[in-house]
């Protein structure tokens, strides 16, 4: 809403010398947005006067365009001009060119000076042009920036005006008002008008209000038997709400269709943003502004019948005032005559009875339409207007026979018209129910020890009838806040009102104890060892297709997976939840990949959904209100899927950059295991890794993840080509994948270091041949525990098969590091121990030592 402050000023007592930004930070403190500044004079400086045509001599040059050379006096006869400047004749006569033909000899226009400057920073200056050196310009509206017109220069007659020469013609236009917009919120509606932006004000700024609307009330006849014929009749309103609950008609006669627009009201709509078109348009978007309440003109003699407002019938057509035929809706509430549709009600009027420059008799119509219709049919026919922004967010509907009035009165104080008398006020609006506000409320939510003065002082000021009760108030909302519904509502009104600015800024305790639980600081400490590793934490949807479940979900192929369906999917192609989260970050990486991104490490840490032992059945929800019973949460409980959290990564290219001196390293398998036992590791649970197959990996590259209890909680390695190849993927792509609440149920809650023994390790070398497809892992354990005690580690270095070699065998060698606590180890004790674990080996798995 632009509000120009020429006009605020006969509302409130804005200060003379207050400018838009101190309107704007004025409003701001009583909870309204600012928006923006419209100041002509930003773009538009003078000298800017208005000059009388002395003469004008057309002539023709050889491009064929056809100039006039005219002589303009700035300045009244016989006084000497005051202004100066290079190119300002002290004669007070100008010699200009100018190109349009719309004006005589005598005619009163506006003269741009030398030194003026336009809007799009257009100098005027003396120029030579024509053969003749033209020292200003005759301006257009358009050149003025106050309208669209171009085809000819402003003559002053046309706006009514005889002004005396050499005045101010940015003053005579109003060019140096100014305007403050503010953002009006949907819960706002009166803050469409000057009445409401007015009222804001004077609560901001503590000033008594006196209501333009309560004083003009008086002077509003009753409605009379001669009234013009209006029938509400919504045989289908929406929800139970009448389209349409009180419709005002007043009739004036005699009205001068030539009757030019004031320049102070069609400078206010300007600085408003409301274009100005004609005198009895530009009245009813001029008091649309001032009360708020949208007003429609009728060519009385255009209308056949009287007017009934009803919901549309099947194919019925609307031709409305932009030219466009619009097919009605069924829910579009109408306003109609004998002849069918004529208005598209609170959004835009018809063609059909459109006041022209012919019109002589108009019929005023202001009108209270229901919310919730108006803005479905706006948004319908995506025909947002100046009057649906206002009805949809509520209209004061006592506003309507005083809006009426204001128009009936400058029809004919401006356009000579005669108002018959002739009055019809439906009134159907029902009185606003008292809100129960109890003692005490306001203080409990706001936090600020209000009085109670100062709770009937802020609520009257809004207009609301307050009356006191034993534990309270009952509070009567005004009919221009049909925002205000409950005690919540008025405590915000009480709050705004006495300023946001006491409401103390205390920040919250934290209750003692309290903090991260376990599984939320396990997770985040899995989180950050990742990122820390190098490795990029994404979220991906949780939404996959069944082809994805049976690929993820199942190690063997051919395997149906068991999944929850969505009653809603956003997309019928992926209408089920994930059980793996692989799916949605393969997604990740692909996209990642195509848009140029080729070294890539990703992991994501999120819930899957695992239908075993729910019921899919619909569950009724618990009333609101009220907390539900045990029984009650145990009931939903059950209807929901187990959802466990799990933890995957993705990787992709290599673990550098290429650059001088550096060696990128391809990322493999290996990357991908150590990062699902980094994982571990930061819990402190132990990871037994075994050679592993799944459907999607590839076979010898897939490791098996398994817990100390021999629970299997994940997979890593590198995925299959055939699915690299099918799906898009980088080359030799590879992942994991770990059960993270199971790994989280094995968190050892405190880890306690190990003594440091002063005493040397011995260490001792192994290399046992046994079956090629003898698990190094599983060969590893028994050496471990046939080792005995005194073992401090084991691990493989090197398996290999050729020559040498027994076809169908392999050599695992393995570092074995062996070292008490009590004593320096000789030689002997650690061979003995080496020989032991050969021995376990040689009885377990048939290991031989190589030779």
């Amino acid at each position: 809403m632009r509000v120009p402050l020429s006009w605020l000023r006969e509302y409130a007592p804005v200060p003379e010398n207050a400018t838009a930004e101190d309107v704007l930070a004025t409003l701001v403190k009583v909870g309204l947005e600012e928006e923006d500044i419209h100041r002509p004079t930003d773009e538009l400086s003078g000298p800017i006067v208005v000059g009388q045509v002395l003469t004008m001599e057309p002539e023709t040059h050889s491009n064929g365009k056809t100039v006039n050379w005219c002589t303009v006096r700035v300045v009244p006869e016989g006084q000497e001009q005051t202004l100066t400047g290079k190119g300002i004749d002290p004669s007070g006569v100008q010699g200009i060119i100018c190109g349009a033909h719309n004006f005589t000899v005598g005619d009163k226009v506006v003269v741009t000076l030398p030194g003026a400057v336009l809007p799009g920073d257009f100098k005027i200056s003396a120029r030579k042009t024509y053969g003749h050196t033209s020292a200003g310009m005759i301006a257009s509206v358009r050149e003025l920036g106050i309208g669209d017109d171009h085809d000819g220069i402003l003559v002053l007659s046309t706006l009514g005006l005889d002004p005396e020469l050499g005045s101010d013609a940015m003053e005579l236009l109003g060019l140096y008002d100014s305007a403050a917009e503010i953002n009006v919120t949907p819960d706002r509606g009166y803050g469409f008008s000057l009445r409401g932006v007015a009222r804001e004000y004077c609560h901001a700024t503590r000033s008594p209000f006196t209501d333009p609307v309560a004083e003009l009330a008086p002077k509003v006849p009753e409605a009379t038997e001669s009234g013009f014929s209006v029938t509400l009749a919504d045989d289908a309103p929406i929800h139970g709400r009448q389209g349409c609950t009180r419709f005002v008609t007043r009739v004036v006669e005699g009205v001068d269709p030539s009757a030019p627009t004031p320049p102070w009201m069609s400078s206010r709509l300007r600085l408003a943003g409301v274009r100005s078109l004609s005198l009895p348009v530009d009245i009813s978007n001029y008091v649309m502004l001032e009360y708020g309440n949208p007003i429609h003109n009728y060519d009385l003699d255009k209308l056949q019948g009287g007017i009934t407002v009803r919901r549309a019938q099947q194919g019925e057509k609307l031709t409305t005032l932009d030219d466009k035929t619009r097919e009605l809706d069924s829910e579009d509430l109408l306003i109609t005559d004998e002849s069918g549709p004529i208005g598209m009600a609170g959004v835009m009027g018809g063609a059909t009875t459109e006041v022209s420059a012919s019109t002589t008799r108009i019929l005023v119509e202001a009108a209270r339409f229901d919310e919730i219709s108006i803005a479905r049919t706006a948004r319908r026919h995506k025909l947002p207007s100046e009057a649906s922004k206002r009805f949809e967010r509520g209209v004061d509907p006592q506003v309507a026979p005083v809006a009426a009035q204001r128009v009936v009165d400058l029809l004919v104080e401006l356009a000579g018209g005669t108002d018959t008398g002739a009055v019809t006020d439906v009134d159907q609006t029902v009185a606003p129910e008292y809100i129960d506000l109890p003692a005490g409320y306001a203080e409990s939510r706001v936090g600020v020890d209000y009085s109670p003065e100062t709770i009937e002082h802020s609520l009257r000021e809004i207009g609301a009838d307050v009356l006191e009760t034993a534990d309270g108030w009952k509070v009567t909302p005004p009919t221009w806040r049909p925002d205000l519904s409950d005690k919540e509502d008025l405590v915000e009104e009480i709050a705004r009102l006495d300023g946001y600015d006491k409401i103390p800024d205390r920040l919250p305790v934290a209750p003692p104890g309290r903090g991260f639980t376990r599984w939320q600081a396990a997770r985040r400490r899995v989180a950050n060892s990742l990122a820390a590793a190098g490795l990029t934490e994404v979220l991906s949807y949780p939404f996959v297709s069944q082809d994805e479940n049976n690929l993820w979900g199942s190690a063997e192929e051919g395997t149906t997976v068991e999944s929850v369906k969505l009653a809603n999917p956003i997309s019928e192609a992926k209408p089920l939840l994930r059980v793996s989260i692989l799916p949605g970050l393969l997604e990740v990486l692909k996209r990642n990949h195509s848009r140029g991104f080729r070294d890539l490490a990703l992991f994501e840490s999120g819930h899957v959904f695992l239908p075993e032992g729910y019921s899919p059945d619909t569950q009724p929800i618990p009333p609101l209100g009220e907390r539900p019973s045990e029984e009650d949460l145990a009931r939903l409980n059950a209807a929901i899927p187990d959802q466990p959290r799990k933890l995957a990564a993705v990787f992709a290219g290599h673990d550098a950059a290429a650059g001088p001196w550096v060696a990128p390293r391809r990322l493999d398998w290996q990357d991908a295991l150590d990062a699902a036992m980094l994982a571990a590791d930061v819990l402190g649970v132990e990871l037994t890794v075994t050679q592993g197959q799944h459907q999607a990996f590839h076979p010898g590259r897939t490791a098996t993840l398994s817990t100390a209890d021999g629970v299997a909680i994940g997979v890593a390695g590198e995925l299959h080509p055939k699915l690299v190849a099918a799906q898009n993927l980088p080359e030799r792509t590879c992942v994991m994948e770990l059960d993270l609440s199971a790994l989280i149920e094995r968190e050892i809650p405190s880890v306690v270091a190990e003594s440091i023994s002063g005493y040397p390790a011995a260490t001792q070398d192994v290399a046992l041949v046994v079956d090629g497809d003898l698990p190094a892992a599983e060969l590893l354990a028994t050496v471990e525990t046939g080792a005995g005690e005194l073992l401090e580690s084991a691990s493989v270095f090197d398996v290999y098969s050729g020559t040498g070699v027994e076809d169908g065998k392999k050599s695992v060698a393995i570092a074995m590091r062996f070292r008490a606590s009590d004593r320096t180890l000789t030689a002997d004790e650690a061979s003995e121990a080496r020989t032991a674990a050969v021995a376990a080996a040689e009885a377990a798995h048939g290991a031989q030592l190589r030779g």
